[in-house]
């Protein structure tokens, strides 16, 4: 559904993508986890033809996106970091103008929406101007007006960025129902918890680069089951351990101050990559 083929970007002096070569599977949630200035959001605009690639080639359920760019563009739908909705429209006319830009027929477009406003939990919402909505809301607005002109491919740059705990899991449960419709859902995000729970397979990105493709199961296992976080003359140490009767024996030796916790995905990328994903 999305192939990416040697994919670089250049801006002057710097590569922001070197040579990245990835595969999302029809009805895959994939999830793209990387500190700020990885190369995320770049990869995301480059796969929705909001800026042109340095060299490679990218694929999107089988158009090319610098040569049909046109056909790429009606395979996907975005929803973007920062909220770009017409503030001063209602939900229901963002909604609308997305449907007219697609070149929806009425009663089509008409019928779209009000099964999405349905399907999102804000029917009830349609007729409120949009800078009057919380900002949870707002996201489900966005959302739903990505998914207007039903696309194979949805992707989601930092969907749940500035949203409180009980909200991003509502929105969790909203993307999870979306992919249940065989749609293909392409992910990015710094919330590590977020991928663990949403993910099929998430790829580890630093400085451009993919470091890593697996499962979060099998990554998280290369590190084992259990972490140890010790303090010691200011400075914190991790210590891993394959189960918990090992890392129970280690606790019962240390005499300064700990925290027994799982194993998490970022562990798993900052021991490839030293850093951590926020």
């Amino acid at each position: 559904m999305i192939k990416i083929e040697n994919l670089n970007k250049n801006y002057k002096a710097l590569q922001a993508l070197s040579n990245i070569n990835l595969q999302v599977n029809k009805g895959e949630l994939f999830a793209y986890l990387g500190p700020n200035g990885a190369g995320k959001t770049t990869s995301i605009k480059i796969m929705t033809g909001l800026t042109k690639l340095s060299s490679g080639d990218v694929y999107l359920n089988g158009f090319h996106v610098g040569k049909e760019g046109l056909m790429a563009k009606k395979q996907c739908g975005l929803v973007p970091q920062s909220i770009n909705l017409d503030q001063e429209l209602t939900v229901f006319e963002n909604l609308d103008i997305h449907g007219r830009l697609y070149g929806m027929p009425y009663k089509k477009r008409v019928s779209k929406i009000h099964e999405l406003l349905e399907y999102m939990e804000i029917n009830d919402r349609k007729d409120s101007l949009v800078k009057q909505l919380s900002g949870g809301l707002k996201r489900r607005v966005m959302i739903a007006r990505a998914l207007v002109h039903s696309p194979k491919i949805l992707f989601l740059d930092e969907p749940t960025v500035g949203l409180d705990a009980n909200i991003r899991r509502r929105i969790w449960a909203l993307i999870k129902r979306i992919q249940q419709d065989n749609t293909t859902i392409f992910l990015t995000t710094h919330y590590i918890e977020e991928a663990e729970f949403l993910a099929r397979r998430v790829a580890f990105l630093d400085l451009g680069k993919i470091v890593a493709v697996d499962t979060p199961v099998n990554l998280m296992a290369k590190m084992g089951s259990w972490a140890i976080d010790k303090l010691e003359e200011n400075n914190m140490e991790t210590v891993y351990f394959k189960d918990r009767k090992e890392a129970n024996e280690y606790t019962s030796k240390q005499d300064v101050s700990y925290t027994l916790r799982r194993v998490n995905l970022e562990d798993s990328f900052l021991a490839l990559t030293g850093k951590k994903v926020k």
